[in-house]
């Protein structure tokens, strides 16, 4: 199992960002994949999920601003922010799983919204 993302990156407040995640060893159609964040000295947030079922799911800080989605074939879940805030800076990491009972992850990329 290997997830790999990409698409981190400095945008400036206002923008937006399309995150992408990779994923091999697993398929989309089987398996749910979540999106975290964490910002250095914060908890780990939990953003957005795309269930095997395609049912979706969004935290708080990003409902209404994100929207997850997934190419099957791909083998690619994807993440796009828009209306960036400096608050949404953090490393950005997808896993295999549902929210609290992730299992394999990705190394992150980063994302830095400057104002």
């Amino acid at each position: 199992v290997q997830l790999v993302e990409s698409g981190g990156g400095l945008v400036q407040s206002g923008g937006s960002l399309r995150l992408s995640c990779v994923v091999s060893g697993f398929t989309l159609d089987g398996s749910t994949v979540t999106w975290a964040r964490q910002a250095p000295g914060k908890a780990l947030e939990w953003v957005s999920a795309m269930y095997r079922s395609g049912s979706e799911f969004y935290g708080e800080s990003v409902r209404g601003r994100a929207t997850i989605s997934r190419d099957i074939a791909k083998s690619t879940v994807y993440l796009q922010i828009d209306s960036l805030k400096p608050e949404d800076t953090a490393v950005y990491f997808c896993a295999k799983g549902v929210p609290y009972g992730i299992g394999a992850r990705g190394q992150g990329t980063q994302v830095i919204v400057s104002s």
